[in-house]
């Protein structure tokens, strides 16, 4: 072979070689990679969401990769920068800390990777998108139930977890209905408390100290969602309330809609967890393939205006439980019917 020949048959391989580096990791727009960075899957709750997502990215033409943080926010961090560097095109995020992403969204970003907030607002963070439902209208909706099933009386306010950015927007719609009420007299609140990681077992220990240093005169109590309302349930059967305080909770468990139907509960509020699910990967893969989402808010995230998908939530009381088997979320077996 010439010493052309030889100079020739390098340059080409050169530029194949520089080519194939120009070349995506993956073929984003055929086959979308999505990381999945989830809170914490020994929640009943996500455990769902999980399987609604795969399914619907699958049906999509989507791979999916799922990390739980089993609520550890460094290592939910360290599962982010796992999947950037696995080349994915697309994460989607359950935080557990929704004040702790910053940087490691500026990396993502950096490597031209999407990042979609689902169900809690990250904050301060340069995200492309959040996807929840809309959790003020959540709160609202547990304290209108409370107060139609106790007009009046002594209410407690059982917070989240002063982690999770959905704490307080829930907060600020239980209070929109509730302030009015405490300002005119018709109800007093006791107090409030947050709920390190939403844990029941938290839940109970405040219950069971607000029931002491009140003389178990509580007539409500708005706890912020199903588990915390479960550690509530626990301590007024304990004082044999059981039934007696009106409690709401949300995300309609399996465990809190036995306890509406048998009367120790009063409400949940029911967020369709496969149409988030669902539309949360149709959303994903419409980024990817550089599509224009239907988006209906706003949310302020304190670094940017967030484009969002806001779904409309539904407040499940023992007289329409029907609902949650309507939509196959539960079948009768399961909830004793």
């Amino acid at each position: 072979m010439s010493c052309f020949s030889m100079r020739t048959g390098l340059v080409m391989a050169m530029a194949a070689v520089s080519l194939l580096t120009c070349l995506p990791a993956s073929a984003s727009k055929d086959k979308p990679v999505i990381g999945f960075s989830i809170d914490d899957l020994r929640v009943e709750r996500w455990t769902r969401d999980r399987d609604y997502f795969v399914e619907a990215a699958k049906a999509l033409g989507a791979e999916v990769n799922v990390q739980s943080a089993d609520a550890n926010e460094q290592r939910q961090i360290s599962q982010v920068e796992t999947l950037i560097a696995k080349k994915v095109d697309v994460i989607v995020i359950v935080p557990y800390n929704s004040k702790v992403f910053t940087n490691v969204i500026k990396e993502a970003k950096a490597a031209g990777i999407k990042i979609i907030s689902y169900d809690r607002l990250i904050l301060n963070a340069d995200i492309d998108a959040y996807i929840s439902f809309d959790n003020e209208r959540v709160g609202q909706l547990q304290a209108e139930g409370i107060v139609k099933a106790m007009p009046h009386g002594n209410y407690y306010l059982l917070g989240g977890a002063p982690t999770d950015n959905n704490a307080k927007l829930l907060r600020a719609g239980q209070l929109k209905v509730l302030q009015p009420l405490a300002d005119k007299g018709q109800i007093k609140i006791l107090g409030d408390q947050w709920v390190k990681d939403w844990s029941p077992e938290e839940a109970l220990r405040i219950i069971e100290n607000v029931l002491t240093k009140n003389g178990n005169k509580v007539d409500a109590i708005v706890a912020s969602n199903d588990g915390t309302a479960g550690g509530a349930i626990q301590a007024l059967a304990a004082q044999k309330l059981t039934g007696k305080v009106a409690v709401c909770g949300q995300d309609s468990d399996l465990a809190a809609v036995k306890r509406v139907i048998a009367g120790s509960q009063t409400l949940t509020v029911y967020k369709p967890i496969r149409l988030i699910s669902t539309e949360a990967a149709k959303l994903a893969v419409q980024l990817v393939k550089g599509e224009k989402p239907k988006f209906n808010a706003q949310l302020d995230n304190g670094g940017k205006k967030v484009d969002s998908v806001l779904l409309t939530p539904t407040t499940i009381t023992h007289d329409n439980v029907d609902l949650l088997i309507k939509d196959n979320f539960f079948t009768k077996a399961q909830l004793g019917l």
